[in-house]
């Protein structure tokens, strides 16, 4: 079946031919072959998206929201990337730069008038905006370790001694053999990642190395890493043996825990191996078995309690491209040149020059400002006939 498209109301903005056909690869190929032989190419990674940027049917951050899209692991990312796509950052960008636009265009005047001395921007209000603005920005950066969470998981690592069974538990939650099991301490000396889907939300488990001292220089720097990985969570698994563990020993683990200062979630293992054994800690403790997976629903119900639903559900805009926050943060700086020239009272195209850098770098966003390089290498990360 053939179906055509009439510009300018296709997704690229011109006359575009969709063909379906069945789902078997060879007669795909036999087909695109055909349309090769008589004068077809195949489409650049990217290509079609590109397009319609180039056609105005999108903008590049409306662009990229796409590709986020096509990758979206989860319900949160989803949103999140549709959210952009259908323009709601765009339309945080461009309302800044409208503001800014206005007295960019009364201080340029300004400059056309430099042997009056007169002033057609007022200074105050001029701070007053570049702060408000500033405000904004500064809401959008934050955002975007929210956004890289969304996008990429919530960093969950799981620690404790070794043999607790983190790569048990690890293996367990994935339902797959991530992770090698044995009765030998310090059989893990890297970290070990994998992302899980629990209702929507998608968190990205990191087991690691044991926690404690060791003579051995391998696991000594795995142990190490464990610890950078640990300030880089945002949750932390403290997991117990139940059959091996004591009150002090267990006390003395929390505290270091909590120096990290990072929520962090306690689990007691081996409840199959004991018939009951209670702990006074500062937080309720999840009683489970990794090897039969006795209670492991229960555990999983309480990392999505913990993923702060009120933020993950937000409504407002969210960052989630490093390209974005990089403008963002020299838009800031930009802003921040702004209202320090206007305190020291130094002349308008001082002024104006640091006001066009920060519509500059709002534009490079939304892809008002671009360069073929940075097209390049926006587009070539999709994936081909996107």
């Amino acid at each position: 079946m053939v179906t055509l498209f009439r510009g300018p109301k296709s997704f690229t903005g011109e006359d575009v031919v969709e063909i379906s056909c069945h789902g078997s690869n060879y007669i795909i190929q036999s087909t695109i072959q055909l349309l090769i032989k008589t004068g077809a190419r195949l489409a650049k990674p990217g290509e079609f998206t590109q397009r319609a940027f180039i056609n105005g049917r999108l903008d590049l951050a409306q662009a990229e929201a796409v590709a986020d899209l096509i990758a979206a692991e989860s319900e949160s990312a989803h949103a999140t990337a549709m959210k952009q796509m259908r323009g709601g950052f765009s339309k945080a960008i461009s309302e800044l730069r409208d503001q800014l636009v206005h007295f960019a265009s009364m201080i340029e005047l300004e400059l056309d008038f430099s042997e009056e001395d007169v002033e057609f921007a007022n200074r105050k209000e001029l701070k007053a905006l570049v702060k408000k603005i500033q405000e904004v920005v500064d809401r959008l950066m934050h955002s975007f370790q929210l956004g890289n969470v969304l996008k990429n998981g919530i960093p969950v690592v799981i620690a404790g001694k070794p043999n607790v069974g983190k790569s048990t538990l690890l293996n367990a939650l994935l339902n797959e053999d991530k992770a090698i099991v044995s009765d030998i301490p310090g059989t893990t000396r890297d970290s070990i990642e994998d992302t899980l889907n629990i209702e929507g939300v998608l968190f990205r488990f990191i087991d690691t190395a044991g926690l404690r001292e060791t003579k051995d220089e391998i696991e000594a720097i795995g142990v190490e890493k464990t610890r950078n990985k640990l300030a880089q969570a945002s949750l932390i698994v403290l997991m117990f043996d139940l059959t091996q563990e004591s009150q002090e020993s267990m006390n003395n683990q929390i505290q270091e825990i909590a120096s990290f200062d990072t929520p962090y979630l306690l689990i007691g293992n081996k409840i199959d191996e004991v018939d009951s054994k209670t702990f006074s800690t500062p937080e309720e403790m999840v009683y489970l078995s990794a090897k039969t997976g006795q209670n492991l629903d229960k555990l999983k119900s309480e990392f999505r309690k913990r993923s702060n639903q009120e933020i993950l559900k937000t409504e407002g805009t969210v960052v989630t491209s490093a390209r974005h926050y990089e403008s963002l943060k020299l838009t800031k700086e930009a802003l921040e040149r702004v209202v320090q020239g206007i305190d020291e009272n130094v002349s308008s195209d001082f002024v104006a020059l640091d006001i066009r850098q920060a519509l500059a770098h709002l534009g490079e966003i939304s892809g008002e400002i671009t360069t073929d390089d940075l097209l390049a290498n926006i587009f070539s990360k999709f994936c081909i006939g996107k």
